[in-house]
């Protein structure tokens, strides 16, 4: 029986057999053309166009990925996703001291402003190099790092000397290496104007292990600041110097503005997402910043977007260093711990818009955010540590009444007991109740139901600095969904 032509309205059996034959040959001769030619390049495009099954097209892609991969490393010299002329600071050795804030970074670490996203960059020339960023986002990508380098941060301050490194991951970074050091270099510079040799040389040696670590890291971006011990004493300029002949490290002296927006940048990822204002401070061994975030018009901001939102602040010329010296630290009557709220409290009548942050805590939509030694031993001893445990004390809420009890707890307890608090110990006994006479003064100006305690500020501050500026946060999402697809590819 002879099937019957098409169009005379019988079904003709084998036509359909034969269009699902040739479909199924079409892979299989792209296949074989490729094995021939050693390319994968003719059969699976083809196979692509003429809409051949879902693996072979997947295949297709791929190989036409790779190509383009190999046309842009041969065209650019370098691998793909990578600039070719970073600056020094992306190579394996040290940059200290290099200046890479928001506000004065080298052209090679800019932070792109907001207005930069509105602007249309004119398409690249023919004879310039391909790259798969786009617009402002090949800015970043240029200028950013690889996805394994390390970034520091070293504060040096009046009591301690901290170092922190961290490599970026996610939308934050991962810490891999810390050290943290008392050494108190501000002391007698409250009364000689003056920092002292042995305070300089105990300074000195711990700067010399931070720089071995971070040889022994290859960090390839740093901030390395110092801030009001040697902004305060007369030979502050002279022991920069000193560092830098016998370690190595550049410090950079930064001034208590850019202290204080450092503080704000290292804490706010603990800012309430509910809060209409935060009073952040940050009480250090020399000096106190205190910061009014005004978040009542921040439309969802979060994390480092919220220094754009500082209000007012201040810096008091008073830390626990100096408190401690002009009215002593072991022995501390209820007469001398009232004598140091005083002096502290003397200070915040020069704090801008006072009124008008009274009038915001009375709406309840306001709270507290410390970052100090003084308030991670309130929130330590309140929790009752055997130990310390950064883990449990950062991020902490204290309700008013538990900061005030821990205050008149820790000024009854005797020198011999803050030294033998697992919180507190030998080299902070003599400095918490100069600390708790600071916040007391603070809590009596300003008065919030609640405070969140912070076990992070200038160091977290810095490298969220360096980060943001090199756009690590920024480039990975950027491009095309083609150009995303690479990425994806090549991890």
């Amino acid at each position: 029986m002879q099937a019957s032509p098409a169009g005379a309205g019988g079904p003709a059996p084998n036509s359909g057999k034969r269009r699902k034959k040739r479909r199924r040959s079409r892979p299989s001769l792209a296949v074989a053309d490729n094995t021939a030619n050693g390319s994968s390049g003719t059969g699976e495009n083809r196979d692509t166009q003429q809409g051949g099954d879902a693996t072979t097209s997947l295949k297709g892609k791929k190989a036409a990925r790779r190509r383009g991969r190999r046309r842009w490393q041969s065209e650019s010299g370098g691998p793909e996703g990578v600039s070719a002329g970073r600056g020094p600071d992306s190579e394996g050795g040290i940059a200290p001291g290099r200046p890479a804030n928001g506000e004065n970074a080298g052209s090679a670490a800019r932070a792109p402003s907001t207005r930069d996203a509105d602007i249309r960059l004119p398409k690249a020339r023919d004879d310039q190099s391909r790259s798969p960023w786009k617009g402002v986002h090949a800015d970043r990508a240029r200028n950013a790092r690889p996805r394994g380098s390390l970034y520091a941060a070293l504060d040096l301050g009046t009591n301690n000397c901290r170092l922190l490194i961290a490599r970026p991951e996610g939308r934050g970074f991962r810490v891999v290496d810390a050290y943290s050091r008392i050494v108190r270099l501000g002391e007698g510079v409250g009364s000689n104007k003056r920092l002292g040799e042995a305070a300089m040389d105990r300074a000195i040696d711990a700067l010399a292990n931070c720089h071995r670590k971070l040889a022994d890291r290859g960090v390839s971006r740093s901030r390395l600041i110092a801030t009001e011990a040697c902004r305060a004493a007369e030979n502050g300029a002279e022991f920069i110097e000193r560092v830098k002949s016998e370690t190595g490290l550049a410090l950079e002296v930064v001034n208590r503005e850019t202290e204080a927006r450092l503080a704000v940048a290292g804490c706010a990822s603990l800012v309430d997402h509910d809060a209409d204002g935060v009073i952040l401070f940050d009480i250090g061994g020399g000096s106190s910043e205190i910061v009014w975030l005004d978040l009542r018009n921040r439309c969802g901001a979060r994390g480092y977007a919220l220094t754009r939102f500082i209000r007012s602040w201040i810096s008091l010329p008073v830390g626990v260093v100096n408190l401690a010296e002009r009215h002593g630290g072991v022995h501390v009557t209820p007469e001398v711990f009232e004598a140091m709220v005083e002096d502290a409290a003397g200070h915040l009548a020069a704090f801008s818009l006072a009124n008008s942050l009274t009038e915001a805590i009375s709406s309840g939509r306001v709270h507290m955010l410390g970052t100090s030694g003084t308030v991670t031993t309130l929130a330590g001893v309140h929790l009752g540590l055997k130990r310390y445990d950064r883990r449990r004390v950062d991020g902490t809420w204290l309700e008013d009444g538990d900061v005030g009890r821990m205050i008149d707890e820790l000024r009854d307890m005797p020198y011999e007991a803050r030294v033998e608090n697992p919180c507190i110990g030998a080299d902070r006994a003599d400095l918490v109740l100069a600390g708790c006479a600071i916040l007391e003064a603070i809590r009596r100006r300003w008065s919030c139901s609640r405070l969140r305690v912070a076990d992070r500020g200038l160091r977290e501050g810095i490298l969220t600095e360096l980060m943001s500026a090199d756009g690590v946060w920024t480039h990975k999402r950027s491009g095309t969904r083609q150009d995303r697809g690479r990425q994806r590819n090549r991890a």
